[in-house]
C-alpha cells in the first residue's frame, strides 16, 4: 500500500507539498498539483481521511436534502452534485425528508454537530425560516426552490417566464381553453409557474376559468386524477399545462383511457424534461431544465462557501428551453 512518502518521492516533491495538494492549499502551482494528483492516482494512494479531516475540522461530507427519490427530476441534479463533490474530494449524503420537518431537522443536526460541512436543499417543503437561520452560521445553498426574501444563495431558473412561454406556445397553436395542473402554491415554483400561465392568458385576452385551475402533488397518479377531473367538465379544456412532467405523463394516461387523441383532442405541455418525456407516445412537449448543470452549480457554490465562509456567493439563474414534441404538434 502506497504511503505519502512514496507519493512525494515519485512526484519529486516534499511530503509537505503532497499534504498541501491533499488539503487544496492555494499555494501549490497548477503544474505541481497536476503532477502530484497524477502520482496519487497512479499509485492508488488513499490518505487517512479520518485523521486528515479531524486535523482540518472537516468531515468532507455534503448533505443533499430531497423530498423524495421517486421523482426523476431530482436524480439528474443529484448526479451533478455528486460529480462535482467527488472531483473536490467530498462525499455526499442523500437525505430523503418526505417533506417532514422533524426528519429534516435530524439531518440538519449533522451539520450543526459538524458531521457535515454544508447542505444543498432541494425540498420545496423545507422550513425556509430554519434554512435561513442555518445559513447565517453554516454553508447552505438552496437548489430550485428558494426564498425571495432572505440572503441564502440559490440556483434555479426563471419559472415565471418559462411557464409563460410554455402556455403561449399552446395559445399560438390556437387553443383558447387551457387548463393548468399545478402543485401547492405555498411553494415558490408553483406560484411563479401559475403567474406565467396567467400572464400568457392575459396577453391573449383570455379570461381565467377557475374550473381550469387544479392543485395537487407531483405524483404520476395525481396527474392522472387531475386530468380525469378536467375531462369530466361540461366545458372541458382543449389543452393543459402541467407544472411537472410527472403530472403531464399522468395526464397523458388519463386522456388515452378516455379514448381521446393527443394533441388532436387535448394538447399537453409538461415541465422539467425528465428522461421519460421523450420516450412517451406521443412524446411530451416540455420546458427543459438543465438539471445536471443545476446540480453542478449548486455543488460548486457550496464548496466555494465552505472554502471561504466570509465571501459572498452570488445566486445563479440558469437558462431553460421549451422543447416542442408530439404532444402539442402531432
Amino acid at each position: 500500500m502506497a504511503t505519502i512518502q512514496d507519493v512525494a518521492k515519485e512526484a519529486g516533491v516534499s511530503v509537505a507539498t503532497v499534504s498541501r495538494v491533499l488539503n487544496q492549499h492555494a499555494s501549490v502551482s497548477a503544474k505541481t498539483r497536476a503532477k502530484v494528483e497524477d502520482v496519487i492516482e497512479r499509485l492508488q494512494y488513499n490518505p487517512n481521511m479520518l485523521g486528515r479531516n479531524l486535523r482540518c475540522s472537516q468531515s468532507r461530507m455534503l448533505l443533499v436534502l430531497v423530498p423524495s427519490i421517486s421523482n426523476p427530476f431530482y436524480s439528474k441534479i443529484v448526479q451533478g452534485i455528486e460529480d462535482i463533490a467527488r472531483r473536490n474530494q467530498y462525499n455526499t449524503l442523500l437525505c430523503t425528508t418526505d417533506s417532514d420537518v422533524e426528519r429534516e431537522n435530524v439531518y440538519l443536526d449533522l451539520l450543526r454537530n459538524r458531521m457535515a460541512d454544508g447542505v444543498i436543499s432541494m425540498d420545496p417543503a423545507v422550513d425556509l425560516a430554519n434554512i435561513r437561520q442555518l445559513g447565517e452560521e453554516y454553508p447552505v445553498i438552496q437548489c430550485c426552490e428558494y426564498s425571495e426574501t432572505d440572503q441564502t444563495p440559490y440556483v434555479s431558473i426563471d419559472n415565471q417566464t418559462a411557464a409563460y412561454k410554455a402556455v403561449k406556445h399552446l395559445l399560438m397553436m390556437g387553443h383558447k381553453k387551457v387548463a393548468i395542473i399545478n402543485s401547492d402554491e405555498r411553494f415558490l415554483y408553483a406560484r411563479h409557474r401559475k403567474e406565467g400561465y396567467l400572464l400568457a392568458l392575459e396577453e391573449f385576452d383570455i379570461p381565467v376559468d377557475p374550473h381550469y385551475l387544479i392543485h395537487t402533488d407531483l405524483h404520476f397518479e395525481s396527474g392522472h386524477r387531475a386530468m380525469k377531473s378536467l375531462l369530466g367538465l361540461e366545458d372541458r379544456p382543449t389543452a393543459v399545462f402541467a407544472v411537472s412532467d410527472t403530472l403531464a405523463i399522468g395526464a397523458l394516461r388519463s386522456i388515452k383511457e378516455a379514448g381521446l387523441k393527443v394533441p388532436d383532442d387535448m394538447a399537453v405541455v409538461g415541465f422539467d424534461n425528465i428522461p421519460f418525456a421523450s420516450m412517451m407516445n406521443p412524446s411530451l412537449t416540455t420546458v427543459a431544465q438543465p438539471m445536471y448543470e443545476i446540480g453542478c452549480e449548486a455543488a460548486r457554490m457550496l464548496i466555494k462557501r465552505i472554502a471561504a465562509p466570509q465571501d459572498r456567493v452570488e445566486s445563479i439563474v440558469m437558462d431553460y428551453e421549451l422543447i416542442i414534441r408530439e404532444s402539442t404538434m402531432g
